[in-house]
């Protein structure tokens, strides 16, 4: 059965001049622009009482009031694929993802992804946007994911990644020695070039990453990261911006760098880690239902684990 989900919010003095399906977009995330033309079109949703098309521009402080219906968001088959729950009630999941599962349905990975197998333990999430995801990861990156299991707590839940209220941390082995932490604060949009990569470029939306150091190695650095935005690529693209590319990353890292009179397994270990040494360790965010806080840690996976060992060995020093 489709949703039925009662709408009412007034558009902000601050979307004056833009077209409706925009303003709208803008104010409830959680439904697609699409979603939102077709509701217009339907007369499902009202400005002040009266049926607007899409293209209209709003003046600032209209009602739109109405019920939105909201079916068939998620075209993907169901998968028994194995899930690592960390957390589950009502509201919302959290996941362990590992390493090499990729997040969505896209081209080139049509099925065997974490909406497959999330499908198929939650079929009820077919109704919502994108099964449910809030937030992604790369496909090479493990860690945290929050999955939202209605609709309301997924708007809640986009406004707070929006707001920058859900805390995301990393853990990151990056090829290099900083002399301490820092920010970066350099915008992250499509690669002018190569538009299958991303880069920092002047054209791109706002990004911001915090790192710490935690531990040195040899030539390499085990980081905390802080994301306060999530762009696509974000860590990877502003780690290698300032020249701290991600050990591993096929994209971004160029050359892994090999510790001088390195053992022969220390070498192996770094040329053979073929994905970016990347985890999502830490999340944290307000229960949509309850106004909870609530925290979830995701141990490292056994190839990070293995990798900090090897690295540790190299310097003389336990793990």
């Amino acid at each position: 059965m489709p949703l039925r989900e009662p709408i009412e919010c007034q558009i902000p003095t601050a979307c004056a001049g833009m077209r409706l399906d925009q303003a709208l977009a803008t104010l409830l995330p959680a439904y697609s622009r699409s979603r939102l033309q077709q509701g217009l079109k339907a007369g499902q949703l009202r400005v002040d009482g009266v049926v607007r098309r899409p293209r209209d521009p709003v003046a600032g402080g209209e009602t739109v009031s109405g019920e939105l219906t909201l079916e068939g968001e998620t075209v993907a088959v169901a998968q028994d694929i194995p899930l690592t729950l960390l957390h589950q009630d009502a509201d919302l999941l959290v996941i362990d993802k590992p390493s090499g599962l990729v997040a969505h349905p896209a081209a080139g990975h049509r099925d065997g992804t974490l909406v497959n197998a999330l499908l198929h333990r939650f079929p009820e999430l077919a109704d919502l946007p994108r099964a449910g995801l809030v937030h992604r990861l790369d496909k090479d990156t493990s860690g945290l994911l929050v999955v939202a299991r209605s609709l309301r707590a997924h708007t809640a839940l986009v406004e707070q990644l929006q707001a920058r209220r859900i805390e995301r941390e990393y853990l990151a082995v990056v090829d290099g020695l900083p002399v301490a932490g820092g920010t970066v604060d350099a915008p992250v949009g499509r690669h002018p070039v190569d538009r299958q990569r991303m880069a920092v470029t002047p054209g791109g939306k706002p990004a911001v990453t915090h790192y710490r150091v935690l531990r040195r190695f040899r030539v390499h650095t085990l980081l905390r990261v802080k994301l306060e935005t999530g762009r696509t690529h974000q860590i990877r693209v502003h780690m290698a911006h300032i020249r701290l590319p991600l050990l591993g990353d096929p994209v971004y890292g160029g050359r892994p760098r090999v510790p001088p009179a390195a053992s022969p397994r220390c070498i192996a270990t770094i040329q053979g880690f073929r994905r970016q040494a990347l985890h999502a360790a830490r999340l944290a965010l307000t229960h949509p239902a309850s106004g909870e806080h609530l925290e979830w840690r995701a141990d490292l996976p056994a190839d990070l684990a293995e990798l900090l060992a090897i690295l540790a060995e190299d310097c003389g020093e336990s793990a």
